[in-house]
Protein backbone atom coordinates (compact mmCIF):
# COMPACT_ATOMS: atom_id res chain seq x y z
CA UNK A 1 0.00 0.00 0.00
CA UNK A 2 1.00 3.61 -0.98
CA UNK A 3 2.24 5.99 1.68
CA UNK A 4 2.50 9.51 1.51
CA UNK A 5 6.05 9.80 0.91
CA UNK A 6 6.45 13.00 4.13
CA UNK A 7 5.54 10.31 6.46
CA UNK A 8 7.80 10.27 9.34
CA UNK A 9 7.32 7.34 11.90
CA UNK A 10 9.61 8.43 15.74
CA UNK A 11 10.05 5.94 17.90
CA UNK A 12 9.94 6.47 21.59
CA UNK A 13 10.43 4.09 24.66
CA UNK A 14 7.66 5.03 27.06
CA UNK A 15 7.91 4.45 31.34
CA UNK A 16 11.68 4.48 31.27
CA UNK A 17 14.74 7.17 30.96
CA UNK A 18 16.71 4.78 28.69
CA UNK A 19 15.99 3.57 25.12
CA UNK A 20 16.32 -0.20 26.04
CA UNK A 21 13.41 -0.53 28.52
CA UNK A 22 9.92 0.28 28.92
CA UNK A 23 7.11 -0.36 26.15
CA UNK A 24 8.34 1.24 22.53
CA UNK A 25 5.76 2.94 20.64
CA UNK A 26 5.76 4.57 16.93
CA UNK A 27 4.62 8.16 16.84
CA UNK A 28 3.44 9.96 13.58
CA UNK A 29 2.92 13.69 14.33
CA UNK A 30 1.60 14.34 10.88
CA UNK A 31 -1.20 11.88 10.19
CA UNK A 32 -3.48 14.31 8.95
CA UNK A 33 -3.09 12.71 5.07
CA UNK A 34 -3.36 9.14 6.15
CA UNK A 35 -6.66 7.36 6.30
CA UNK A 36 -7.44 3.92 8.80
CA UNK A 37 -5.85 1.42 6.20
CA UNK A 38 -2.97 3.14 5.85
CA UNK A 39 -2.13 3.81 9.45
CA UNK A 40 -2.61 0.23 10.04
CA UNK A 41 -0.17 -0.55 7.67
CA UNK A 42 2.05 1.82 9.32
CA UNK A 43 1.20 0.15 12.46
CA UNK A 44 2.38 -3.34 11.01
CA UNK A 45 5.43 -2.07 9.62
CA UNK A 46 6.73 -0.69 12.62
CA UNK A 47 5.42 -3.80 14.76
CA UNK A 48 5.06 -2.12 17.81
CA UNK A 49 2.49 -2.73 20.66
CA UNK A 50 0.92 0.58 19.49
CA UNK A 51 1.69 3.13 17.14
CA UNK A 52 0.01 6.56 18.43
CA UNK A 53 -1.45 9.01 14.70
CA UNK A 54 -1.84 12.69 15.43
CA UNK A 55 -4.54 13.62 12.88
CA UNK A 56 -5.75 17.36 13.78
CA UNK A 57 -3.64 19.64 15.27
CA UNK A 58 -4.48 23.01 17.07
CA UNK A 59 -0.54 23.87 18.53
CA UNK A 60 -1.82 27.20 19.88
CA UNK A 61 -4.66 25.94 21.72
CA UNK A 62 -2.11 22.84 22.30
CA UNK A 63 -5.23 20.31 21.36
CA UNK A 64 -4.52 17.32 19.10
CA UNK A 65 -6.63 14.10 18.29
CA UNK A 66 -4.94 10.95 18.40
CA UNK A 67 -5.78 7.59 17.06
CA UNK A 68 -3.72 4.22 17.94
CA UNK A 69 -3.47 1.09 16.20
CA UNK A 70 -1.51 -2.21 17.14
CA UNK A 71 -0.52 -4.23 14.34
CA UNK A 72 -3.68 -6.13 13.87
CA UNK A 73 -6.15 -3.23 14.75
CA UNK A 74 -7.33 0.00 15.63
CA UNK A 75 -7.44 0.53 19.67
CA UNK A 76 -9.63 3.09 21.25
CA UNK A 77 -6.58 3.76 24.01
CA UNK A 78 -2.90 3.78 24.60
CA UNK A 79 -1.15 4.70 27.76
CA UNK A 80 2.19 4.22 27.00
CA UNK A 81 1.57 6.02 23.48
CA UNK A 82 0.19 8.70 24.53
CA UNK A 83 2.72 9.25 26.78
CA UNK A 84 5.16 9.35 24.07
CA UNK A 85 3.31 10.94 21.71
CA UNK A 86 3.07 14.08 24.54
CA UNK A 87 7.17 13.51 25.00
CA UNK A 88 7.67 13.94 21.59
CA UNK A 89 5.26 17.18 21.01
CA UNK A 90 6.11 18.49 23.99
CA UNK A 91 10.83 18.21 22.79
CA UNK A 92 9.05 20.34 19.87
CA UNK A 93 6.92 22.77 21.18
CA UNK A 94 7.84 23.05 24.60
CA UNK A 95 6.47 21.56 27.55
CA UNK A 96 3.33 21.99 28.85
CA UNK A 97 0.10 21.08 29.11
CA UNK A 98 -2.31 19.08 26.17
CA UNK A 99 -5.53 17.63 25.47
CA UNK A 100 -5.89 14.64 23.01
CA UNK A 101 -8.67 13.81 21.65
CA UNK A 102 -9.17 9.79 21.25
CA UNK A 103 -11.96 7.37 20.22
CA UNK A 104 -11.86 6.49 24.24
CA UNK A 105 -12.82 10.70 25.05
CA UNK A 106 -10.43 13.83 25.85
CA UNK A 107 -7.48 12.70 27.85
CA UNK A 108 -5.27 15.83 29.58
CA UNK A 109 -1.55 15.54 29.76
CA UNK A 110 0.93 17.51 31.66
CA UNK A 111 4.75 17.30 30.64
CA UNK A 112 7.23 19.13 32.12
CA UNK A 113 11.30 18.75 31.61
CA UNK A 114 12.98 17.33 34.86
CA UNK A 115 16.50 19.05 35.95
CA UNK A 116 18.00 16.54 33.62
CA UNK A 117 16.36 18.09 30.44
CA UNK A 118 14.22 14.74 29.95
CA UNK A 119 10.01 15.05 29.81
CA UNK A 120 8.04 13.09 31.93
CA UNK A 121 3.98 13.50 31.13
CA UNK A 122 1.06 12.66 33.44
CA UNK A 123 -1.92 11.46 31.75
CA UNK A 124 -5.25 11.95 33.35
CA UNK A 125 -7.57 9.12 32.11
CA UNK A 126 -11.55 8.91 31.29
CA UNK A 127 -13.44 7.67 34.35
CA UNK A 128 -12.58 4.44 35.45
CA UNK A 129 -15.14 1.31 36.50
CA UNK A 130 -14.49 -1.53 37.65
CA UNK A 131 -16.04 -5.00 38.30
CA UNK A 132 -16.10 -8.81 39.41
CA UNK A 133 -15.43 -10.94 36.47
CA UNK A 134 -17.83 -14.23 36.32
CA UNK A 135 -16.81 -17.30 36.76
CA UNK A 136 -16.91 -18.54 33.16
CA UNK A 137 -14.81 -15.22 32.04
CA UNK A 138 -11.40 -16.59 34.40
CA UNK A 139 -12.09 -19.87 34.22
CA UNK A 140 -11.69 -19.60 30.45
CA UNK A 141 -7.88 -17.28 31.06
CA UNK A 142 -6.51 -19.41 33.65
CA UNK A 143 -6.77 -21.94 31.15
CA UNK A 144 -5.28 -20.45 28.69
CA UNK A 145 -2.87 -19.33 30.80
CA UNK A 146 -2.00 -22.49 32.41
CA UNK A 147 -3.07 -20.85 35.86
CA UNK A 148 -4.70 -22.51 38.57
CA UNK A 149 -7.35 -20.88 40.83
CA UNK A 150 -4.96 -21.63 43.74
CA UNK A 151 -2.18 -19.31 42.20
CA UNK A 152 -4.09 -16.18 42.40
CA UNK A 153 -4.08 -13.65 45.49
CA UNK A 154 -7.55 -14.24 47.33
CA UNK A 155 -6.91 -10.75 48.25
CA UNK A 156 -7.26 -8.98 45.16
CA UNK A 157 -10.06 -11.04 43.04
CA UNK A 158 -10.57 -11.07 40.02
CA UNK A 159 -11.81 -8.00 37.26
CA UNK A 160 -12.80 -6.85 34.56
CA UNK A 161 -11.38 -2.41 34.47
CA UNK A 162 -11.93 -0.06 31.97
CA UNK A 163 -10.00 3.34 32.00
CA UNK A 164 -10.77 3.77 28.28
CA UNK A 165 -10.20 -0.19 27.56
CA UNK A 166 -11.32 -2.66 29.02
CA UNK A 167 -8.42 -5.42 31.08
CA UNK A 168 -8.79 -8.44 32.99
CA UNK A 169 -7.01 -8.17 36.34
CA UNK A 170 -5.85 -11.13 37.86
CA UNK A 171 -3.52 -11.29 40.73
CA UNK A 172 -1.26 -14.05 41.14
CA UNK A 173 -0.42 -15.49 44.36
CA UNK A 174 3.46 -15.17 44.18
CA UNK A 175 6.14 -13.56 42.24
CA UNK A 176 7.22 -16.63 41.11
CA UNK A 177 4.01 -17.38 39.60
CA UNK A 178 4.44 -14.05 37.98
CA UNK A 179 7.17 -14.85 36.35
CA UNK A 180 6.65 -18.26 35.07
CA UNK A 181 4.46 -16.63 32.20
CA UNK A 182 4.06 -19.28 29.02
CA UNK A 183 0.35 -18.97 27.92
CA UNK A 184 -1.33 -20.63 24.87
CA UNK A 185 -1.53 -17.47 22.44
CA UNK A 186 -4.25 -18.42 20.15
CA UNK A 187 -6.22 -19.92 22.83
CA UNK A 188 -5.88 -16.58 24.93
CA UNK A 189 -6.78 -14.37 22.13
CA UNK A 190 -9.96 -16.02 21.28
CA UNK A 191 -11.42 -15.23 24.98
CA UNK A 192 -9.99 -11.88 25.09
CA UNK A 193 -11.89 -11.21 21.57
CA UNK A 194 -15.04 -12.63 22.86
CA UNK A 195 -15.21 -10.09 25.86
CA UNK A 196 -13.37 -7.29 24.51
CA UNK A 197 -10.52 -7.24 26.78
CA UNK A 198 -7.56 -5.24 25.11
CA UNK A 199 -4.98 -7.17 27.74
CA UNK A 200 -5.14 -8.87 30.67
CA UNK A 201 -3.17 -7.25 33.53
CA UNK A 202 -1.44 -9.51 35.54
CA UNK A 203 -0.34 -8.45 39.14
CA UNK A 204 1.47 -9.28 41.96
CA UNK A 205 1.55 -7.11 45.00
CA UNK A 206 4.65 -6.54 46.32
CA UNK A 207 3.23 -3.70 48.74
CA UNK A 208 0.50 -1.48 49.29
CA UNK A 209 2.70 1.06 46.95
CA UNK A 210 4.63 -1.18 44.89
CA UNK A 211 3.59 -4.01 42.68
CA UNK A 212 4.48 -6.19 39.88
CA UNK A 213 2.79 -6.14 35.99
CA UNK A 214 2.88 -8.47 32.98
CA UNK A 215 -0.19 -7.87 30.45
CA UNK A 216 0.13 -10.53 27.46
CA UNK A 217 -1.68 -8.80 24.18
CA UNK A 218 -2.15 -11.36 21.83
CA UNK A 219 -5.36 -9.55 20.12
CA UNK A 220 -3.04 -7.04 18.78
CA UNK A 221 -0.50 -9.45 17.51
CA UNK A 222 1.83 -9.04 20.64
CA UNK A 223 3.03 -11.55 23.05
CA UNK A 224 3.17 -9.01 25.95
CA UNK A 225 3.36 -5.22 27.12
CA UNK A 226 7.00 -4.08 28.54
CA UNK A 227 4.78 -1.39 30.00
CA UNK A 228 0.99 -0.45 29.76
CA UNK A 229 -0.83 2.57 30.42
CA UNK A 230 -3.97 2.05 30.17
CA UNK A 231 -4.20 -0.65 31.86
CA UNK A 232 -2.25 1.14 34.71
CA UNK A 233 -5.29 3.27 34.92
CA UNK A 234 -7.68 0.42 34.93
CA UNK A 235 -5.74 -0.98 38.05
CA UNK A 236 -6.12 2.37 39.60
CA UNK A 237 -9.78 2.48 39.01
CA UNK A 238 -9.94 -1.25 40.43
CA UNK A 239 -8.09 -0.61 44.14
CA UNK A 240 -10.47 2.02 44.35
CA UNK A 241 -13.38 0.13 43.97
CA UNK A 242 -12.27 -2.35 46.17
CA UNK A 243 -11.86 0.33 48.89
CA UNK A 244 -8.31 -0.22 49.34
CA UNK A 245 -7.30 3.68 48.61
CA UNK A 246 -8.72 6.10 50.99
CA UNK A 247 -6.74 8.69 50.83
CA UNK A 248 -5.36 10.43 47.82
CA UNK A 249 -2.14 8.90 47.33
CA UNK A 250 0.37 7.24 44.43
CA UNK A 251 1.89 3.78 43.96
CA UNK A 252 4.57 2.19 41.67
CA UNK A 253 3.86 -0.52 39.43
CA UNK A 254 7.06 -2.03 37.88
CA UNK A 255 6.62 -3.52 34.77
CA UNK A 256 8.50 -5.58 31.82
CA UNK A 257 11.28 -6.81 34.13
CA UNK A 258 11.06 -10.41 33.02
CA UNK A 259 11.07 -9.04 29.07
CA UNK A 260 14.35 -7.25 29.63
CA UNK A 261 12.49 -3.63 29.36
CA UNK A 262 12.12 -3.09 33.26
CA UNK A 263 9.30 -0.19 33.02
CA UNK A 264 8.10 2.36 36.06
CA UNK A 265 4.78 3.48 35.92
CA UNK A 266 3.70 6.34 38.86
CA UNK A 267 -0.18 6.10 39.04
CA UNK A 268 -1.90 8.59 41.68
CA UNK A 269 -5.23 7.52 42.33
CA UNK A 270 -7.99 9.54 44.63
CA UNK A 271 -11.07 8.07 46.31
CA UNK A 272 -12.92 10.54 45.60
CA UNK A 273 -12.36 11.07 41.65
CA UNK A 274 -12.65 8.26 39.20
CA UNK A 275 -10.01 9.41 37.33
CA UNK A 276 -6.82 7.99 37.60
CA UNK A 277 -3.26 9.80 36.27
CA UNK A 278 -0.59 7.81 35.25
CA UNK A 279 3.50 8.95 34.86
CA UNK A 280 6.70 8.45 33.43
CA UNK A 281 8.93 9.40 31.21
CA UNK A 282 9.79 8.39 27.56
CA UNK A 283 13.13 8.89 25.29
CA UNK A 284 13.88 8.58 21.25
CA UNK A 285 14.73 5.41 20.33
CA UNK A 286 17.76 5.94 18.13
CA UNK A 287 19.42 3.47 15.30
Amino acid sequence: MALPTATEVLRYAAFTSRPDGGNPAGVVLDATRLDERQMLAVAAEVGYSETAFVTSRDEDRRRFTLRYFSPLAEVAFCGHATVAASVALAERIGPGDLVFETPAGEIAVATVADGRGAVRATLTSVPTRSRPAHDAEVDATLAALGWRRADLDPALPPHVAFAGNDHLVLAAGSRARLADLDYDFEALAAVMREHGWTTVHLVRRESDDRFHARDPFPVGGVVEDPATGAAAAAFGGYLRALGLVTAPGAFTIRQGEDMGRPSDLTVEVDPHDARVRVSGHAVPITG
